[in-house]
């Protein structure tokens, strides 16, 4: 399991009150551990908050399994990675070693 996977999973059992054992990546959010839409928001915001990213409504909506939000999280994290690498003007060496930590971040 990557870090950004445990601690999404942190997060979940956070907000939830969900044991980790429970929280496999078909863990649906809704049906087995009872979030709701309230739920889902604040979970949502705790992932922006702890990764630095924002996750669009149309993302936040579709979540519906723990291996859905993981992905999502780590999904925006590699974009906001890509993102950075294109607008700043930075040597070549600077932008992969950036790159490379953040995709390393990931596992």
């Amino acid at each position: 399991m990557s870090d950004v996977g445990a601690e999404v999973r942190d997060i979940l059992a956070f907000h939830l009150g969900a044991e980790e054992q429970r929280l496999t990546d078909d863990t649906r959010l809704h049906e087995d551990l009872g979030a709701d839409s309230l739920d889902v928001v604040e979970i949502v915001m705790s992932c922006e908050e702890r990764f630095g990213v924002e996750i669009p409504n149309r993302a936040a909506t579709s979540l519906s399994t723990v291996g859905d939000a993981v992905r999502c999280v780590e999904a925006q994290i590699e974009a906001l990675a890509t993102a950075q690498a294109q607008s700043k003007p930075r040597t070549k060496a600077v932008s992969r070693a950036r790159t490379k930590r953040l995709r390393v971040a990931l596992r």
